[in-house]
């Protein structure tokens, strides 16, 4: 049975971490979909001001009531806010909240040239009450690997297609996991990939896409509550679904000391 880290756990005392109120419908049909309303409940979409109008950039994970994970390349000079509690982004949605951002920390060793140690932490304004559309991801046990072939998802409101538009409603994709030594032949990604990465995917058909960046690959555990183990950082700059060139994700049980460092601290 994988731990949980004491920090999350604290903070999902009432709620429980990974454990949604409205549990995904989870299928290993090819192809993305929309999700059940709130069955993903971690899942935030950072915005960006844009002369008044707040757009969606990338995704991310909330990890406690102040604290949300998302990818280091997903962060520049911009405004930003995070929404949570969303299903459709085009839609005002009861129990959802737009919150500002209070402090974002980078990975001190983030290199945007060979895409390393892709991961950043934002913290809240205000904390977050945990509500039946808002609530925390659970985190894996520092160093755990995920085993070949692992049914994990990948969620986000990024295209559908390669060139496509944003979806309005959240997506959810099936992504069986590959693993280091498969990903890193020379046909895979070969080099390109290190073993603080997790690839999913490279069926040439499901991928994470454009506005899918710094969303979770969300894994569940033998209790069955759902553990954030991937943060989507990169992928083929061919297509999105390119074949054997799986989704890139920093592998967050790689990062959990810098994690717990940083969110203590902060």
């Amino acid at each position: 049975m994988m731990k949980f880290v004491v920090l999350a756990c604290l903070v999902a005392a009432v709620y429980g971490c990974g454990m949604p109120t409205f549990p995904p419908v989870v299928t290993r049909v090819v192809g993305g979909e929309d999700v059940r309303p709130n069955s993903w409940p971690w899942q935030i979409s950072l915005q960006y001001d844009r002369d008044g109008e707040w757009r969606h950039t990338c995704g991310g994970t909330l990890i406690s009531s102040e604290w949300v994970l998302t990818a280091a390349h997903c962060i520049s000079s911009r405004t930003y806010r995070v929404n949570l509690g969303k299903h459709n982004l085009a839609e005002t949605e009861e129990g959802s909240l737009a919150v500002g951002v209070a402090k974002i920390l980078v990975h001190e060793k983030w290199n945007p040239l060979f895409i390393r140690n892709d991961i950043a932490l934002i913290k809240l304004e205000t904390p977050v009450t945990f509500t039946d559309s808002i609530m925390a991801a659970c985190l894996p046990e520092a160093g755990f690997i995920l085993p070949n072939n692992e049914s994990c998802y990948v969620t986000g409101w990024g295209r559908t297609v390669t060139g496509g538009a944003l979806p309005d409603i959240l997506q959810q994709a099936l992504l069986p996991v590959v693993d280091h030594a498969t990903c890193s032949q020379n046909d895979w990604w070969g080099f390109q990939v290190k073993d603080t990465m997790v690839c999913a995917g490279g069926d040439g058909i499901v991928s994470g896409c454009n506005g899918d960046s710094g969303g979770p690959l969300n894994c569940q555990n033998a209790d069955g509550a759902w553990e954030v183990h991937g943060i989507v950082s990169f992928g083929s700059g061919l297509s999105c679904n390119f074949r054997k060139k799986p989704t890139v994700f920093t592998q967050v049980s790689s990062y959990m000391d810098w994690i717990n460092t940083a969110m203590m601290s902060n």
